[in-house]
Parts: structure tokens; C-alpha cells; sequence
């Protein structure tokens, strides 16, 4: 460990960074070279928000609701330990019924913890729970320090360490929350801050864990790209401090749409954790997308051995039917046109080999099978394809039943019809065209 004797620099007056940040103008990405080398860890995993951050932007979920997501969470994660760790509220009656119908499973992962403010009278609820390890909110940037808490940095610090050491002194593992760090001052405070919690660290014999945040979606992923912004510089001035990969987490909000790209960024740059949320729920634009990194880690690393991932889609259907979820039908990987083809020539292709227009095994994988949406450019392949999926029959093209249906499907469209054809529609008229003599129906 080196430059363990950095101090935090004191200043009268925040630093904004103005240059970067002129808040009337957007914000500006600064290059200052040289690159960041590559710095990927031997394990990288996964940590679930879903029952903090990511309802912050949505009716607060029943306990039930919550204990039914951590087993669809458990069921995806298999006993990998992909999805190593989740954290919860533990404020209301409620927060703390859901901690512990949680608990009451016995599961190993997601392992639960919790977050808490950097006060005392917050982590008696830890305490009192028997969490192992929980997220201390210490905000960063001077944003925060001066214009939200109104300290300077050292009462800033010194308070923070207080509760680590607190957290520490009852044996639970503290995560340092490091709000808005993407615009905090790096050589005068962040640096400073996880020194101290290096030596701390070492004075207790338990790795303190660091969470970026990168609080409004300030985060770049290029290796050249200056700090407090870019995300490689980031992780690599707390790796050469002495930080290991293991206590690093990513935290990305999506303001400026690069919270999956930074959360990747993180991964390769030596940062072991990601934390995410279900499909991106979160405050504002939201929180890296658990089900995205699931499968962006087996890109990474390949697919992991135990790994539920056909159970994404079955969490997607319970968000939908049961939590209101309204995820937008392109939304990748479990939106309802996902892997759904609308083209005719598209379908003609997807008839004679799938993986012309599908990205991969999607029936196999996430138990989605591919997909043609009827409308007026789809074509007799796509009607074709239409009536296999959903009724067990092979068909040509060209057979009369099919043709009898495209002309239905053009006479709509003559008539100026701009939406596309329902599945209910084209059940009818399959029934129209085959005379009630319907083949049986297909599971889809």
C-alpha cells in the first residue's frame, strides 16, 4: 500500500468543478491522457439495489412482494453466487417484516444487508438485526459536503469515520457509499478518505468495502477521459492506493444513457461488484440493469455453471403481472419484441435458419421463443411463421389458408389500418381459413 499518508485538502469554498460542470450548458468530457490500462479482476459478480434505490422511483413493494422478487433473485443466481448480495431499507414496520421474511429462506445469495445513514441512531437498526454488512451513505463531492450537509470536508470525514469504526467495533462490515463521486474533488477528498479506511481497514483485520456512486450519471467509460468523470481513473487511483478489486463497487445511474457501458467499464478496470436493479428501476433514469450485467458477465466470463437464466423471463412476467412494471415492448432481453421480427424478408430469413435475425438462442436461454409481429410488411413467411409458433403444423408459405389470411391482413392496410394485427385477430382468422379445423394450439 503507498501514499497512505494523503490528507484531506481543506477549502473555503467549494469545488464546483465549473469547467466540467457549467450546469447551464451540459456538462463537458475532459481527455488528458494517457490511457488507463485494462485491470480486470479474476472474479467479478453481481449486488442487487432493487430493494432500495430501485424503489425510489416507485410505490414502495409489499413485503411479500419484496420476499417474492429475493426468490426469483435466488432462483436466477442458482448458488453461483453471481448475484452475491442485495441491500434493503430498514426504517419502516415494513422494511424490516421484508428483511426478515428474507431471512427466514436460509439462502446464501443474495446474501442480505443493509443501508443506513452515517449516523448512530441508524446503525442500532443493523444491530438489531444481526445484518453482517450494510452501506453507509458518506457523501463525496463537495455538492454534498458543503451545499447539502454544510461541513468541510474534515467534519465530513471524521464523521464517516466514526461509524466505520463503529460498524466495525459490533463486527458488522461496513460499504462506504461514496455519493456523487463523479463530481467530487479526487486528490483532496476521495483519496484522503480511502487511505483512512485503509488503515482502519488494517487496524481491525477486516477489508472495508467502497462503493462508487456515480450518484446522476456523470460516469465515462474512456480510458483517456479525465477524473472526477472518468470511470477507468476512477477505479485505478483507488487500486494503486491499495484497494483491492474485491472491496471496489460500482453504483451508475443512467442520466446520460451509459449506466451499462460504465458498469462494463467498471468490471474491466478492476472493480469486482456491480450493483444493479431489475430492469433499471431507480431513481430518475434509474440503476444498472440487473438482468443486462447477468448477461454481460457470461459474455465476460462465459456462461456460469448453476445460473437460472431462463428465470430473468420469469421475473420480468411477475413485474409485469404483479408489480406494474411497464417495460417498454423493445426493452432488450425481456420487452415483449425483443426478439419479435416484423419484416417479411426478416421472417423469410428466420424460417430457413433463426440465427440470421436472432441474437442467439433465445428459446433455449431465456425460454423466449422468436417472434413475428404481423403488419403490413410481414409477408406470407411471416404469416407462416405466425401459424407454426402458435399451432402445431408445418405449412408452406404458399398454401391457400395462408394466402386467404395475408389478404385479410392487405385489406385491413388498403384501408388505412397503422397498427399491427393482434394475436387475437389472426387467431380468428386462422379458425376462418382452416374452417374450424384448427390444429392443436402450441404453448408459447
Amino acid at each position: 500500500m503507498s501514499n497512505v499518508n494523503l490528507r484531506v485538502v481543506d477549502v473555503e469554498k467549494p469545488n464546483l468543478y465549473r469547467e466540467t460542470f457549467p450546469y447551464t450548458e451540459f456538462p463537458k468530457v475532459v481527455f488528458d491522457g494517457p490511457p488507463a490500462p485494462q485491470d480486470h479482476p479474476p472474479d467479478i459478480w453481481i449486488t442487487d439495489t432493487t430493494f432500495r434505490d430501485g424503489q425510489q422511483a416507485r410505490p414502495p413493494y409489499t413485503p411479500e412482494q419484496i420476499l417474492r422478487i429475493y426468490d426469483l433473485l435466488h432462483a436466477i443466481d442458482g448458488g453461483s453466487g453471481l448475484i452475491r448480495q442485495c441491500e434493503f431499507f430498514l426504517y419502516s414496520d415494513k422494511d424490516r417484516k421484508a428483511v426478515e421474511l428474507c431471512r427466514q429462506r436460509g439462502y446464501q445469495y443474495p446474501e442480505i444487508t443493509g443501508w443506513i445513514r452515517a449516523v448512530a441512531a441508524d446503525f442500532k437498526l443493523v444491530a438489531q438485526l444481526g445484518l453482517r454488512e450494510t452501506g453507509i451513505l458518506t457523501s463525496a463531492s463537495d455538492y454534498h459536503v458543503f451545499l447539502k450537509l454544510g461541513k468541510t470536508r474534515s467534519q465530513a470525514l471524521a464523521s464517516y469515520l466514526d461509524i466505520v469504526k463503529a460498524a466495525l467495533d459490533t463486527g458488522v462490515l461496513p460499504r462506504c457509499h461514496l455519493e456523487d463521486i463523479t463530481r467530487a474533488d479526487y486528490d483532496g477528498f476521495i483519496l484522503p478518505f480511502a487511505a483512512e479506511l485503509l488503515k482502519i481497514s488494517e487496524k481491525y483485520g477486516r477489508p472495508v468495502k467502497v462503493r462508487l456512486c456515480d450518484t446522476l450519471g456523470f460516469g465515462v467509460p474512456w480510458p483517456e477521459a479525465s477524473l472526477p468523470r472518468g470511470v477507468p481513473k476512477l477505479i485505478q487511483g483507488l487500486r494503486r492506493i491499495g484497494l483491492q478489486p474485491a472491496q471496489l463497487e460500482w453504483h451508475g445511474h443512467n442520466d446520460f444513457h451509459k449506466v451499462l457501458i460504465n458498469a462494463t467499464t467498471a468490471w474491466l478496470y478492476g472493480c469486482s461488484a456491480v450493483n444493479t436493479s431489475i430492469f433499471g428501476s431507480g431513481e430518475r433514469t434509474g440503476n444498472t440493469p440487473l438482468e443486462a450485467m447477468i448477461v454481460e458477465h457470461a459474455q465476460l466470463k462465459g456462461m456460469v455453471p448453476g445460473v437460472n437464466y431462463a428465470a430473468i423471463t420469469e421475473l420480468a412476467e411477475y413485474a409485469r403481472k404483479d408489480l406494474g412494471f411497464e417495460i417498454p415492448r423493445n426493452y432488450p432481453l425481456v420487452g415483449k419484441d425483443f426478439n419479435v421480427t416484423r419484416a417479411g424478408i426478416h421472417a423469410d430469413g428466420l424460417l430457413k435458419n433463426e440465427e440470421i435475425y436472432n441474437c442467439f438462442d433465445t428459446q433455449k436461454l431465456l425460454n423466449r421463443p422468436i417472434g413475428v409481429a404481423i403488419a403490413d410488411k410481414t409477408g406470407a413467411a411471416g404469416i407462416k411463421h405466425w401459424v407454426e409458433t402458435h399451432y402445431e403444423i408445418q405449412i408452406p408459405k404458399h398454401d391457400p389458408r395462408i394466402t386467404w389470411i395475408k389478404d385479410k391482413i392487405d385489406a385491413e392496410y388498403a384501408a388505412d389500418r397503422i397498427s399491427v394485427i393482434s394475436d387475437e385477430e389472426m387467431h380468428l382468422w386462422v379458425h376462418q381459413a382452416f374452417e374450424n379445423r384448427v390444429p392443436p394450439a402450441r404453448k408459447v
